[in-house]
């Protein structure tokens, strides 16, 4: 799906908002990544995705020497916020026993 997105993006390069968990995924198809906190949902980090267009399909770049510096700067900000919500997760799911 993401190489039909990229193969459609590039026709028109229409401006899209894409909504992922998959860290790979978002660096490959994005200009841009923005980490949302846990919650309330505020922007917690924005980076700027500097790889050369067309990238290719993602299982194609992603041991390219940026895409991996770029992968451990956004994990740094959003490991917290994972963190966060599988505890949000935890303490509720305790709370229903």
């Amino acid at each position: 799906m993401s190489n039909e997105l990229l193969t459609l993006w590039e026709k028109t390069r229409p401006s899209v908002i894409f909504v992922t968990h998959d860290l790979e995924e978002a660096i490959g198809l994005a200009d841009k990544v923005v980490v949302i906190t846990a919650g309330p949902g505020t922007v917690k980090a924005e980076f700027v995705i500097d790889l050369p267009r067309p990238r290719g399909a993602v299982q194609d770049i992603r041991f390219d020497r940026r895409f991996l510096e770029l992968y451990q700067q956004i994990w740094e900000a959003l490991r917290e916020e994972v963190d966060e919500a599988y505890a949000r997760t935890a303490r509720a799911a305790g709370g229903r026993a």
